[in-house]
């Protein structure tokens, strides 16, 4: 009898009709609870650019948003979780520059880093990756897990993303409560 070693593969990211989020394809990024709000969007946090990610406000006709599209780190075509992948939303933002996602600064009043967009990824820097974590009961959560891009180093916590409201607006941030996301194919 062989036994093998080899490693299995991550489970993928399922969408919400239970299909695997697939590299390249354009999806919805939803709520995945009720009367919270729409979808992911481009939001005007300042007056100014760049562009912060948001969601949609709760409104009498719900917005799915701005669809995205996920590139793993690595070459595969599937989205797995907790593999390291990049986003951006599909189109151009008003500000003429880059629809990817990353880490922005830290707020010294509140301890907590917004998702922004502007800059195009690096591949030698972690605040573009972020990876997706099964919550179970067909729910998602975003997170970003910092690392050091080499193979011997170990791989702090990771900080879930959440949603606050700041002046009326809904802002993706990192901050410890992850709020549930499902994926939508557009």
């Amino acid at each position: 009898m062989v036994i093998s070693t080899a490693a299995q593969p991550l489970p993928p990211v399922l969408d919400a009709d239970g299909q695997p989020l697939r590299s390249g394809v354009e999806y919805y990024v939803l709520p995945g609870v009720t009367d919270v709000g729409g979808g992911l969007t481009l939001v005007d946090r300042n007056g100014s650019c760049p562009l912060y990610v948001g969601q949609e406000p709760l409104a009498p006709m719900v917005s799915r948003g701005i669809p995205v599209f996920f590139t793993p780190r690595v070459g595969d075509t599937i989205i797995r979780e907790s593999r390291d992948f990049t986003v951006a939303f599909s189109g151009a933002s008003t500000c003429g520059q880059s629809t990817a996602w990353m880490v922005g600064e830290e707020n010294p009043e509140t301890t907590t880093r917004y998702v922004v967009t502007g800059m195009e990824p690096r591949p030698s820097s972690t605040l573009w990756y972020f990876n997706i974590e099964n919550n179970g009961q067909g729910v998602y959560a975003l997170r970003w897990c910092p690392n050091c891009l080499t193979t011997n180093c170990p791989r702090p916590a990771c900080e879930s993303a959440g949603v606050i409201d700041e002046n009326g607006k809904r802002l993706l941030v990192l901050d410890g409560s992850a709020f549930p996301f499902i994926f939508r194919r557009a």
